[in-house]
């Protein structure tokens, strides 16, 4: 039943919130920036609420994989920003998993649901609540067509093209802050049109749409409705009349017939024959072409294969010890293969090298493996586990020649590896020798040592390889990648996780971003090393050296640094929650703003080290010497400084509430190592202000000495 209408004087509430109806009032260009502002946020919103939350709850100890859609979008997303990633095969909650994989595809249902409405009615929510609605130059509904050419294209395909170029050509790549800027900036320039063609800004004059007021438009449809006959409503309309209409011949229009295609082939019969012909005819004669090229191509690849396969099988021939050539002919073979663009021809190389006694013919394989290049590596790496195995056995039981034949072959494999990444330097991203032995052999005539100085070993995967006592002074194991801008998404990274370097030389070398979770430096030389943004949770540095090194902002919890020289180290904005760092030197080491929670410095040397704004809580300094170090605004709660050397610490706006301080010494006296007796010495500063009303365990002493001083503590003598 229909519903009854007013007649048209009467003046009907407006049945919309008042809010709404305050928004209609304002004038159409601020209404139609709200409306864009709104659908942009909700859109936002709807990805950031459930990854946020996913966020929160990655902290189970189980983890999975990250869904496969997520990854490939954030590795997309990373690759387009040049975002740097540091992990490519993150782990996470199963309850992240599905968060993420919400904030992936809400924001997806939502922007689609949005362009259905705008498409079918012309307004999305937020423009409903705008009184903003988008319709043709007609006046009707955009349609899927416009509104997808409008949204997808002219609204931010164009204008973020734009930024984009600009961004990547101008030399501001990889700044995502200028990309922001320049974004915004040509969104504004779209928006700006508006300006100047009335109601139309890019997006509409690219669709050919127009932005209007709602409320008006819906106004004139009703307008224009009573204005037109309607046969239902009118009482004189007859059926005879309705004939009469259907008589009627329309006077001719300036409406002119929409231009399309077909309507151009209709008034063109001629051309278009000509055209289809002509086309036809090249079609055919590019497809005869082809096929020509095709057929000649194909035989003459059948001819390289059956030249590769001759020469393959006769060079095969020479390689039997019983063969006519002779041992020199064999060698030639051997060498010959080297050089052979045949993929039987490495698999063949390192069988023969398993099998061969002769040490002369040991080198010659070598050699030719050598030539092969990087493309040798993944046989050698498998010859060099099962030689590795090999030795592991005879080890208990073998004979002695098994032993030294076993080990020449396998000193042969190593030798083969070092040259490759000796002289394919620069050209080894992507190379994997994962938990290949390149370890340093005992002295004899199989003796081996890895001298890879100065090489550019980039993007190299190390995982589990042993590289004990190896030389690698200068290496580079960080590469800037195809763009040669640092800090971006396709710069190679290598993976060295687990990987033994003990007793090696890394001095100069640039580890910066490598992967080197649970890695093995013992007693390793890292003196003035690059490990900058380095992932090294788990890392065994003990008894290294890392005089001068560079570890800024690297990732180092629970990695153990025990015994390690770490002096003039620079460790700002670094990790190292629940590091061990127990009688490490750490004389002017830079700490600054560094995460040293639930870390053990016992007898640590941090004499004049800079722990500026660092978080120590929980820390375990116990009998640590802290002369002279630096600790304003750091963070010491329940700190452990027992008979920690205290003296001429700056503690100025640190946190000391709940550590403690029994038997600590603030003011040391010359030749003695006993704890101050009595408040003797000048005011120097340094504990002004400092508030010691919830530090623990200080004695009447140490409490005189702080309020001399100018620290606080409830026990302090009022200041006159």
């Amino acid at each position: 039943m229909a519903s009854p209408t007013a007649p048209g004087g009467i003046n009907q509430p407006d049945p919309s919130p008042s809010w709404q109806a305050q928004s209609q009032q304002m004038p159409l260009l601020v209404r139609r920036c709200g409306a864009w502002a709104v659908e942009i946020s909700l859109i936002a919103a709807s990805a950031l609420v459930p990854f946020s939350i996913g966020s929160l709850v990655n902290k189970d100890a189980q983890t999975v994989p990250l869904n496969s859609s997520v990854a490939a979008v954030s590795e997309t997303v990373a690759r387009i920003l040049g975002i740097p990633v540091r992990d490519r095969n993150p782990r996470v909650a199963p309850l992240t998993n599905l968060f993420w994989s919400g904030a992936l595809l809400a924001p997806a249902v939502l922007a689609a649901w949005q362009l259905f409405l705008l498409a079918r009615t012309g307004q999305t929510l937020p423009k409903r609540w705008f009184a903003v609605k988008v319709v043709t130059a007609s006046g009707t509904r955009p349609g899927f067509g416009r509104v997808l050419l409008r949204e997808s294209l002219g609204r931010w395909g164009v204008p973020l093209g734009i930024a984009y170029g600009i961004w990547r050509l101008s030399g501001a790549f990889p700044d995502l802050i200028i990309l922001g800027g320049l974004s915004g900036l040509a969104v504004l320039a779209d928006g700006a049109l508006a300006f100047r063609y009335k109601r139309q800004s890019g997006h509409d004059r690219l669709a050919n749409t127009l932005g209007v007021n709602a409320r008006e438009a819906k106004l004139s449809r009703r307008e224009s409705d009573q204005m037109s006959p309607n046969p239902v409503e009118s009482q004189d309309w007859t059926e005879e009349d309705a004939q009469i209409a259907a008589l009627v011949v329309t006077p001719e229009t300036n409406v002119k017939e929409e231009p399309s295609l077909w309507n151009w082939m209709r008034q063109h019969p001629g051309t278009t024959l000509v055209i289809v012909t002509i086309g036809s005819a090249g079609l055919i004669l590019s497809l005869f072409v082809g096929t020509l090229i095709y057929t000649q191509s194909q035989a003459n690849l059948r001819d390289s294969r059956q030249r590769n396969d001759e020469l393959f099988v006769a060079l095969v021939s020479k390689l039997s010890p019983a063969s006519a050539s002779g041992t020199s002919g064999r060698r030639s073979a051997i060498l010959a293969l080297g050089a052979v663009e045949d993929s039987r021809a490495v698999p063949l190389l390192a069988d023969l090298l398993a099998q061969e006694d002769s040490r002369p013919m040991l080198d010659a394989i070598q050699q030719a493996l050598v030539s092969t290049g990087p493309k040798a590596l993944p046989d050698l790496r498998r010859l060099n586990q099962a030689l590795s195995n090999d030795l592991e056995s005879l080890r208990f039981g073998g004979k002695a020649p098994e032993r030294e034949l076993a080990a020449a072959r396998q000193r042969t494999v190593q030798r083969a590896i070092g040259k490759i990444l000796t002289v394919y330097s620069s050209q080894l991203n992507g190379a994997d020798l994962s938990r290949t032995d390149l370890s340093q052999s005992p002295a004899g005539p199989a003796q081996f040592l890895l001298v890879l100085d100065k090489v550019d070993l980039s993007g190299i995967k190390l995982r589990n390889t042993n590289l004990t006592n190896a030389s690698l002074q200068g290496t580079r194991f960080y590469g800037t990648g195809e763009d040669r801008r640092p800090g971006t998404f396709d710069d190679w990274i290598s993976d060295l996780s687990a990987a033994n370097f003990e007793g090696a030389n890394l001095t100069g070398a640039s580890l910066n971003s490598a992967v080197m979770n649970r890695t093995t430096f013992v007693r390793a030389v890292m003196n003035k090393a690059n490990l900058s943004n380095g992932i090294l949770n788990g890392a065994n540095l003990s008894s290294a050296l890392l005089i001068g090194a560079n570890l800024q902002q690297a990732m180092l919890k629970d990695a153990s640094f025990t015994g390690a020289d770490i002096g003039s180290a620079n460790f700002s904005e670094a990790n190292l929650s629940g590091a061990r760092l127990g009688k490490v030197k750490a004389q002017g080491t830079q700490l600054s703003l560094t995460n040293l929670s639930k870390s053990e410095w016992q007898g640590a040397d941090l004499s004049g080290a800079d722990l500026n704004g660092a978080n120590l809580q929980n820390a375990d300094l116990s009998s640590a010497k802290l002369a002279n170090a630096n600790f304003k605004d750091a963070r010491l709660q329940d700190a452990n400084l027992q008979n920690a050397d205290l003296s001429s610490v700056d503690f100025r706006g640190a946190n000391l509430a709940g550590a403690n301080f029994k038997g600590a010494v603030f003011l040391s006296k010359a030749g003695s190592d006993q704890f101050i007796q009595s408040p003797v010495g000048s005011k120097s500063g340094r504990f002004q202000g400092v508030d010691f009303a919830d530090a623990k365990n200080l004695d009447r002493s140490q409490i005189a000495y702080i309020c001399l001083q100018g620290g606080f503590h409830p026990k302090c003598p009022p200041k006159n």
